[in-house]
């Protein structure tokens, strides 16, 4: 194997386009390279640290199975699981919050942007949860983790937790110190309502994301309806810098045709945006419609997501559980 690959996702339900292009396009190439095993994870401790409806909870966890496998990831291939049924996730991570030090957390920019002012009404697992995220990681002799921006910070906490151990418990090389996987020429997918905010599914307006479970009228609609401005299409990528709207949209068109930003600008340059957005689209209709259809019919069969889990736990537990048995054995337990 080339390349072991450890990846989570959050059951938070109404997966959109960003996480499809952010993440899980990304998953399925990685699934599809037989030099690759992967572990996708979907990480139902971290999705606690907010609070969480019981039942859709449940539900999500269901649907974040659904999307991986509509999209195009293979169980056979490849090992999806939900944490909260390995105990070795939260025993690692206990075990590991006792390696980093609160210097480390402190830094951790994404815990200020969640806690928002109020960060003493925040949960003690929304602080420390970059500690459980390294214990997934860790448990699994991973060698790569895909990231994006706003998780670059963690993975760099997870390697110095890793190195740390090492050291401190002169084991050179156990916990295997990860490298990150970032995806080349992808651009953050922006809301379609105001391209300075991050796509996201907490907006109020459904108008402002493309969900992964919407039919071929509802894409359409929403992309007819995404802010652009008055000029036509920008002539050169330097003009994109200040024209926020007409960059996502391009963006997400290069990351639909696997080109980049630089070409896609070339095809359209001083066209109607009208014209771009049939475009657009198309793209999207062919890449997410399939996904919905598929996604909408694996849901009706619930049996069968639960049996994917299963085999996912049983596989999954082989290994975390013997990783977790012997880092008790060197910390002395």
């Amino acid at each position: 194997m080339d390349k072991k690959i450890f990846s989570g996702v959050q059951p938070t339900g109404n997966l959109h386009l960003g996480n499809y292009l952010g993440a899980i396009k990304n998953f399925v190439d990685l699934n599809n390279n037989k030099n690759n095993e992967c572990i996708f994870c979907v990480v139902d401790l971290h999705a606690i640290t907010v609070r969480q409806d019981p039942k859709q909870l449940r539900n999500n966890i269901r649907e974040t199975v659904a999307t991986f496998i509509a999209s195009g990831i293979d169980p056979k291939k490849s090992i999806i699981f939900n944490q909260s049924s390995v105990s070795a996730h939260a025993e690692g991570a206990w075990i590991l919050s006792c390696v980093a030090r609160m210097g480390w957390l402190n830094r951790m920019t994404q815990f200020k942007e969640k806690a928002g002012k109020d960060k003493e009404k925040a949960s003690i697992g929304l602080y420390s949860y970059p500690v459980l995220m390294a214990s997934d990681i860790l448990l699994y002799d991973a060698t790569h983790v895909p990231v994006g921006d706003d998780q670059k910070q963690h993975l760099e906490l997870c390697r110095d937790i890793a190195q740390k151990f090492n050291n401190d418990f002169e084991v050179e090389n156990f916990l295997k110190v990860p490298e990150p996987l970032i995806q080349k020429e992808f651009s953050r997918i922006m809301s379609l309502k105001d391209g300075s905010k991050k796509m996201s599914k907490s907006e109020l307006s459904d108008l402002s994301r493309i969900n992964l479970t919407d039919e071929k009228d509802q894409i359409i609609n929403k992309i007819k309806k995404a802010k652009t401005d008055p000029l036509p299409m920008p002539q050169n990528i330097n003009e994109l810098e200040d024209r926020l709207e007409a960059k996502n949209l391009l963006g997400i068109y290069s990351s639909l045709t696997n080109s980049s930003l630089k070409n896609s600008v070339e095809i359209f340059a001083g066209k109607n945006f009208s014209e771009f957005k049939e475009k657009l689209s198309d793209q999207l209709v062919n890449k997410i419609d399939p996904i919905s259809k598929e996604i909408k019919k694996l849901l009706r069969d619930k049996s069968y997501l639960d049996k994917i889990l299963l085999d996912g736990v049983e596989k999954a537990d082989l290994i975390a559980s013997k990783k977790i048995e012997r880092i008790k054995e060197i910390v002395g337990f």
